[in-house]
């Protein structure tokens, strides 16, 4: 007789045949494709798995095994059998569109802390929305499983979900009418190393370097531990009789010792989130990616340049499923953010297939890293995946700088994207710096003629050089009239 076990949640017991911890009830799975489902079982047994009128079966090799269901039937709910010698169910599967969200903490950045929370999450009951949020978990060697469970949105459930991730799902679901469910695999903090596989780092020069700084200090971390244990008690006395002395003295308490961070577990391990947090995810069936990353490398935006690129190809080659889009933001203003690594993602933009960059100059915090405002992220995320992934005929980028020329004593700028228009938003034109060829930058006047932008100064005869919002925080305004901001960027690149 077999065992029937009704999954509604995270596997409560593990039984001969197991699915992939990514499989539970209330999952979307991807239409359109041949869709993979996988877990383990005892060697040679034999695994079947149905869904939607599908049915595939396989024997499983080394414990594990994995199939191809031809494609579902959009819509649901459906019901999920895996059986063998033992049989597993999942109840309550919509079939739909499936995007991955990752990145760093305005990723992570959860809808109940977000400007817009109070409307949202009122609205935010839709059954035909569901969501799965990726514990942490950083590695060194690839895992097999993620910790997490798929929930109906609603309400309460939302609030704590990846606000930029809500934004986009309820976006997409409302223009395409399917079922959308929604990965959320991002770290508060995370580098782009963190998050690309140890072979493609080490493949190239610049990039093994990092590899190489972060497992010498995993090499050192025992000895480390071992000194503060060592030295944990009489630290702690120290430290006690610091906060009485501050507490007299009206000044703040010191910092309370605490033992050195684990490199391993840490979220800038080079590969440690994507062996944690990604390679259990694969080859789950999704539509594509949305990314919000880049702040942790902006020291190093030079290396952006490859590195980025590089992790997008390798989820691309790790999924199987061809040049899948790959829609990222660019980082918000912020006073301790540089420009550069807006460009290294716009130069991302140009030389990756199927990518799509998000700009968000009207949207940034000055003095924060974390601006509040997350639904025009979303909503321009969907946007991007309506033209790029779904093929709609519709303006989803800002104002792209393609080509300068001089006329007289002025700078034309050409752009792509100019979509309805070219517009400034609020008044006249601001942001631009012009430069002859001394490379002295000073502000210009910038004025909007058909689809063109003209920058001239009366101090420079013959320009030589134009930069837009090249600034940690620029104060910039120029838009298409489809409302979306153009990037930063400069004519005279490095």
């Amino acid at each position: 007789m077999s065992v029937i076990l009704a999954v509604a949640g995270a596997h409560a017991l593990r039984a001969d045949v197991c699915p992939a911890s990514i499989f539970t009830g209330n999952a979307v799975l991807q239409q359109g494709i041949p869709v993979p489902v996988w877990g383990t079982a005892s060697e040679g047994e034999k695994v079947t798995v149905e869904c939607a009128g599908r049915k595939a079966s396989t024997t499983a090799k080394d414990g594990r095994w994995l199939v191809r269901l031809e494609p579902l039937k959009i819509g649901g709910p459906y019901t999920m059998t895996i059986a063998g010698r033992n049989k597993v169910v999942f109840n309550n599967i919509l079939v739909g569109e499936v995007w991955i969200c990752g990145g760093q903490s305005n990723m992570a950045f959860e809808l109940k802390e977000a400007a817009e929370a109070q409307t949202a999450i009122a609205a935010a009951d839709d059954p035909l929305i569901r969501m799965f949020t990726v514990r942490h978990a950083s590695t060194k060697k690839p895992m097999a499983e993620v910790d997490g469970v798929w929930r109906p949105c609603t309400a309460e459930q939302a609030a704590w979900f990846s606000a930029v991730g809500y934004f986009f799902g309820r976006d997409l679901r409302k223009a395409l009418g399917v079922p959308v469910g929604i990965i959320n695999a991002s770290a508060g903090s995370s580098s782009a190393e963190a998050w690309t596989p140890r072979a493609v780092l080490e493949a190239d020069p610049d990039l093994r370097a990092a590899v190489e700084e972060r497992e010498r200090a995993a090499k050192e971390y025992p000895e480390a531990l071992a000194r503060y244990k060592e030295q944990e008690s009489d630290l702690l006395k120290a430290y006690e009789v610091a906060v009485e002395k501050a507490r007299a003295e009206g000044k703040p308490a010191p910092r309370k010792p605490a033992p050195p961070p684990d490199p391993v577990a840490g979220v800038k391990y080079p590969s440690g989130l994507y062996n944690g947090m990604i390679v259990p995810l694969e080859p789950y069936g999704i539509r594509g990616v949305i990314w919000y990353q880049g702040e942790s490398n902006s020291g190093r935006a030079r290396a952006y340049q490859t590195l980025f690129p590089a992790l997008i190809r390798s989820w691309r080659e790790a999924w199987g499923e061809g040049e899948f889009p790959f829609l990222f933001v660019q980082v918000a203003p912020y006073e301790d953010t540089p420009p550069e690594i807006r460009e290294a993602q716009l130069i991302a933009w140009r030389n990756t297939p199927r990518t799509a960059m998000v700009v968000i100059t009207d949207a940034g915090d000055e003095k924060s890293i974390h601006p509040k405002r997350k639904e025009p992220v979303g909503a321009r995320l969907a946007l991007a995946a309506r033209a790029v992934a779904y093929g709609e005929r519709i303006e989803y980028s800002g104002p792209v700088f393609d080509s300068m020329t001089v006329d007289g004593g002025a700078a034309v700028l050409r752009f792509m994207h100019v979509g309805a228009g070219l517009t400034a938003a609020g008044g006249a034109l601001k942001g631009f710096t012009l430069a002859g060829a001394d490379k002295n930058f000073i502000a210009a006047e910038a004025k909007i003629e058909g689809d063109s932008v003209v920058v001239s100064s009366p101090r420079i005869a013959v320009p030589a050089a134009v930069r837009y919002g090249w600034a940690n925080a620029p104060d910039v305004n120029l838009f298409n009239r489809d409302g979306l901001p153009a990037t930063p960027f400069r004519t005279d690149p490095e």
